[in-house]
């Protein structure tokens, strides 16, 4: 099966990785980005900004049905990728950093996108790590495609509100 990994005290077999050929599982990689050796959901995350920039610059009315869209699918992809590697949440599933990315940055005027970018990506990894809260009753309770999306979902939601909050300042 191969070595063994931990990842938030889950044992991941990585003997079965994933296959980037195939598009769901290109796509919950998070176009690839999600098979970093280290710290996957950490490059995930930051493969995300260039996304989210293009996201800020469309018109308000079009980020929250597209980051909706993102989500919805990102719960079926995530979920059909973890059937394919039978384990819940594999360390390369890093769609879900990509969609609380957007979450966080969604809304954000494209002129503050240097600062809030950095911002977002470090608060952002503080909730997905940490898990404060309900991000970590959703991480611990949840299965499936959702499972692997809500936490992230709601961390997004969390820095959202971090960013919104520093916009008014």
């Amino acid at each position: 099966m191969g070595f063994r990994m931990e990842n938030n005290g889950v044992e991941y077999a990585t003997g079965i990785q994933p296959d980037i050929r195939k598009a769901t599982h290109f796509l919950a990689c998070g176009l690839g980005s999600g098979l970093a050796p280290i710290a996957p959901g950490t490059w995930g995350s930051l493969a995300a900004l260039p996304l989210a920039f293009i996201l800020i610059n469309l018109p308000f009315a079009l980020q929250i049905p597209l980051v909706l869209i993102a989500s919805l699918f990102g719960i079926w992809v995530c979920g059909e990728v973890a059937k394919d590697l039978k384990v819940h949440d594999h360390p390369s599933i890093v769609w879900d950093e990509f969609c609380g990315m957007f979450i966080a940055l969604m809304l954000c005027p494209p002129i503050a996108f240097l600062w809030a970018a950095p911002l977002a990506f470090f608060v952002f990894r503080f909730f997905d790590i940490k898990k404060p809260g309900p991000i970590g009753w959703l991480d611990r309770t949840q299965k499936g495609g959702w499972g692997i999306m809500a936490d992230d979902l709601l961390a997004g939601l969390a820095t959202f509100a971090v960013i919104q909050a520093c916009l008014l300042i």
